[in-house]
């Protein structure tokens, strides 16, 4: 490893140890990045010195900024977190919708070498408590709108900055230079910590470095998506999530091009914006390609080009509906945050309908069983992966669940054909994938438990036409409690205010008794798809 720039070494000091490392495509990782490397400088100061800084940078609700425009604000809010306290390897947090302060925001903190913990507006006081305490966050920022959940937050001993509404840090910030001199970053300092619910519902913060933001730029997007300057991207995943961190931030701002940021947009607003602007590139989950056909208006797609689907499984009808109604081959992909985005993919006359792709190039994957031996071509097992990035969790000891003899075991069930194509086959965990959100099964029971009706409870997956997945809860009630409709409501009203909104059960089953094993153990794969 390189000489860190970070004055506050908790995150390399928190590193797993190398040996439990993934094997890294070194031979990739040489040839792109040299030894000092800033990614906020990367996709600022070198896009504009090759791109030009009057080139549109985001379209927003806060209107339409340069990249100069985003340049000079970025400058200002890292000479003022400076001056805050904030130095070279203190963990900030941001909580905020898909806007140009996020943005911004983040951008500085990578630019004064900072670790950026992304958070999202929905999530609640006992899900950020739990960030806070494993990423042991000093700073926070949060915008105006969402103060309410952070304010309950009690593990927070640090200090917090609001953006927008009374004592506004871009407004603070406002007598701040617009010139800034970033911090000289190691390209393996830890930039980010994205964070991962995990099958029991407890946070994992998976670690990545300066390069690894690239990476994914100079992997998945340079040789699957290919897109251009001239491109307009949009996409409804929160940036907080590294599926929405890549396609609203990192691959236009790597290449020169625009991004249209939602705060929050239904199907039908989606492609209302998309004819508005012209979107060209498109990311979003297969649910919301099946809502927006549900709208009818194909002609409201008409500037896109390129549409990648991720987050969860994209079934071959969805595929071929949206083909049949645009003409635009869907990219497939599959990524983690552990990986930090899509490493299996394939585009344009490469895409078979109903298969998630080969390996990217710089990646290689296989299917293996439980002993870990390569499975025969057909046959269904476990995924692995490897390539530039790789899984490292912040002092977590699933370090070692996860990296495997030098591979990453994603969780997924694939099988592989003749021709090298992955096909999804189902999750290995208790992990429930819906609406292109992770949501862990355990952590919705926990939330149902606490409700004064409920003795026991399992949660499933079950599969939808609309949502892919659904989340099914099975309920004991407690002696002498009613079961209806009104109950219902009320539980899912629950879970609501309990954690973030969708995770809530959206089907909810009242049994006598759950099936176990002899030992007591649940078994939730009993329960799918009951009548």
């Amino acid at each position: 490893m390189f000489k860190s720039a970070h004055v506050d070494t908790y995150c390399r000091e928190n590193l797993p140890p190398i040996e439990q490392w993934p094997w890294l495509n070194q031979e990739f990782i040489d040839s792109h990045y040299p030894e000092r490397l800033n990614a906020s400088v990367e996709l600022l100061d070198k896009t504009i010195s090759k791109f030009g800084a009057d080139r549109r940078a985001i379209i927003a609700a806060e209107g339409e900024f340069t990249y100069q425009d985003i340049l000079n604000r970025t400058c200002q809010v890292s000479n003022f977190l400076i001056s805050q306290g904030v130095q070279p390897g203190n963990r900030v947090l941001l909580r905020g919708p898909n806007n140009a302060s996020t943005v911004i925001l983040w951008l500085a903190v990578l630019r004064i070498g900072a670790v950026a913990v992304t958070t999202i507006a929905l999530q609640r006081a006992i899900e950020l408590e739990k960030i806070v305490k494993a990423a042991e966050v000093q700073f926070a920022v949060i915008d105006h709108r969402y103060t309410e959940e952070w304010d309950a937050v009690t593990e927070f001993k640090g200090k917090t900055f609001i953006y927008g509404g009374e004592n506004d840090l871009f407004a603070l910030a406002d007598n701040e230079p617009t010139t800034h001199v970033p911090c000289d970053t190691a390209s393996d300092d830890v930039a980010i910590l994205a964070f991962t619910s995990g099958s029991t519902g407890v946070p994992k913060a998976t670690m990545h470095f300066h390069r690894d933001i690239l990476a994914i730029q100079d992997t998945f997007a340079t040789e699957i998506l290919k897109a251009n300057s001239d491109d307009l991207f949009a996409g409804t995943p929160p940036i907080a999530f590294t599926f929405g961190l890549g396609g609203s931030v990192i691959f236009p701002f790597r290449i020169g091009a625009s991004t249209l940021l939602l705060e929050g947009a239904t199907p039908p607003v989606l492609l209302e914006k998309i004819a508005e602007h012209k979107v060209s590139v498109l990311f979003t989950a297969p649910t919301a390609y099946r809502a927006m056909l549900k709208v009818n208006k194909p002609e409201l797609a008409a500037s896109l080009r390129r549409c990648v689907s991720a987050g969860e499984h994209l079934p071959e009808a969805t595929w071929n509906a949206w083909h049949d109604a645009t003409g635009i081959k869907l990219i497939d992909g599959i990524g983690s945050t552990e990986m930090l985005h899509i490493f299996i993919s394939a585009s344009d006359d490469e895409i078979v309908p109903g298969m998630t792709g080969k390996a990217v190039p710089g990646y290689e994957a296989m299917v293996v069983d439980n002993d870990f031996k390569q499975v025969p071509t057909g046959e269904i097992g476990f995924l692995a992966v490897r390539g530039p990035t790789g899984v490292r969790y912040l002092h977590d000891e699933r370090q070692k669940v996860y990296a495997v003899n030098g591979w990453n075991v994603t969780g997924d069930l694939y099988l592989q054909d003749k021709n090298g194509y992955f096909k999804y086959q189902s999750r290995a965990d208790d992990m429930i994938i819906s609406s292109g959100y992770n949501i862990a099964a355990p952590e919705v029971e926990n939330a149902l438990l606490t409700h004064a009706a409920v003795s026991e409870v399992a949660v499933v997956g079950e599969e939808d036409p609309e949502r892919g997945v659904l989340v099914v809860a099975y309920v004991v009630l407690n002696a002498g409690v009613i079961s209806d409709e009104v109950l219902v409501k009320e539980m899912q009203d629950w879970v609501k205010v309990k954690i973030a909104p969708f995770k809530y059960p959206r089907r909810i089953n009242f049994v006598a008794s759950l099936p176990k094993t002899t030992t007591g153990k649940l078994q939730r794969f009993r329960l799918k798809n009951q009548e």
